[in-house]
């Protein structure tokens, strides 16, 4: 398990609001210069690394003068606009120095719940990391009402988790990570330094609130890794001042509290698809798309496609059935069906010229598709 990191080739950063203000203090220029470098270090070793950072509303905050979080939606959500300028600021010249492009990446949780959005989330995303650019992803929250009120980004970083199908979350904190009970109450505490993401005892363990400055305690740290898992990535739960513990876990040394996923990750994707017992549409296929599907493993390009039946939109799940009507495969389409309609046994190179936009050459990406 202390490998986790040494062999993850994506990995999701999560860095939480007392780190990033050291403590509502303002933006700590040297911590994120370090975390910069640290993260520039993971590139040089082929590593693909995405940032979600705490902050906003932080930040915000200390340059409008309040000395406590203020309460009111409003207020918050113009803390974390403010607050958001600098968070980006010192996060691009932080990279700058080491040659590498940012790009800030604003999320709520409803756009990880709509399919199309969703796709088009995780499309940026892939484009990004394709050419070398670390992603900045924050909740969006001059917009968003629910994690203001109630949540952190350890859900978010999660979600970002499962939606490119990260092999880690490293989620950095103010804690050493575990403990089986609050070491500031129970001298008899002690830390966890591994368990498997999920297990219920993990949330008995870390009940409690959050510092005054974020609002996530160790339980959503727990929560947040219980959610990755589901599609296979491990966990870490690290002390974010702690010296070079990025590259270090990169090294494959144990450093906080590694969290397990149960599920292989290809696994845990492509049962999700195969448990859509009711799809919302099919396309069926000739033999020659059938071939490519079931015996090469081959993405759905339009071209095999031979009709379209049923409505669905883009990112829903529907079933390749070959001439005989039988279901071969089932997978999420990245057109819906008024459009593959068009495309059907057309070229990819053709797709812009027929609708006017490209979202995916492929109807149905290999990476989305599992056989039945």
């Amino acid at each position: 398990m202390d490998a986790a990191i040494q062999h993850a080739k994506r990995i999701i950063v999560k860095v939480g609001s007392s780190l990033v203000t050291n403590d509502g203090q303002g933006l700590d220029h040297d911590a994120i210069a370090k975390w910069a470098a640290q993260i520039a270090d993971l590139r040089k070793l082929g590593k693909e690394v995405v940032l979600v950072s705490s902050g906003a509303i932080a930040e915000g905050m200390q340059r409008l003068g309040f000395t406590t979080r203020p309460t009111g939606i409003h207020e918050l959500q113009a803390c974390a606009a403010v607050g958001q300028m600098g968070l980006v600021q010192i996060y691009e010249t932080s990279f700058r120095q080491h040659g590498l492009h940012t790009a800030q990446v604003l999320l709520t949780h409803a756009d990880l719940a709509d399919r199309e959005r969703y796709l088009n989330a995780r499309s940026t995303l892939f484009t990004l990391l394709n050419f070398g650019v670390i992603p900045i992803i924050n909740e969006n929250d001059t917009v968003v009402t629910d994690e203001i009120k109630f949540g952190d980004n350890d859900t978010l970083g999660a979600l970002v988790a499962n939606l490119i199908e990260a092999d880690a979350l490293v989620i950095l904190t103010d804690q050493k990570g575990l403990f089986t009970a609050d070491p500031r109450k129970d001298p008899k505490a002690e830390f966890v330094h591994h368990a498997k993401a999920g297990d219920p005892a993990l949330e008995v363990m870390a009940g409690g609130a959050g510092s005054s400055i974020g609002r996530g305690g160790m339980l959503t740290k727990i929560l947040a890794a219980k959610r990755a898992a589901t599609s296979g990535a491990h966990t870490v739960i690290a002390w974010g001042r702690e010296n070079e513990v990025l590259t270090r876990l990169a090294r494959g040394e144990a450093i906080g509290t590694h969290l397990a996923a149960q599920t292989a990750q290809l696994t845990a994707r492509k049962q999700w698809m195969a448990d859509h017992l009711q799809t919302a549409g099919r396309v069926m296929l000739d033999a020659g798309a059938v071939q490519k599907l079931t015996a090469e493993g081959k993405s759905l390009l339009p071209i095999g496609v031979t009709d379209v039946s049923g409505e669905f939109g883009r990112g829903d799940v529907i079933t390749c059935v070959d001439a005989a009507g039988l279901a071969i495969a089932r997978g999420i389409s990245n057109y819906g069906s008024s459009d593959a309609r068009r495309i059907m046994r057309r070229a990819s190179g053709e797709i812009e010229a027929i609708l006017g936009f490209v979202e995916e050459p492929e109807l149905i990406h290999r990476d989305n598709l599992v056989l039945v």
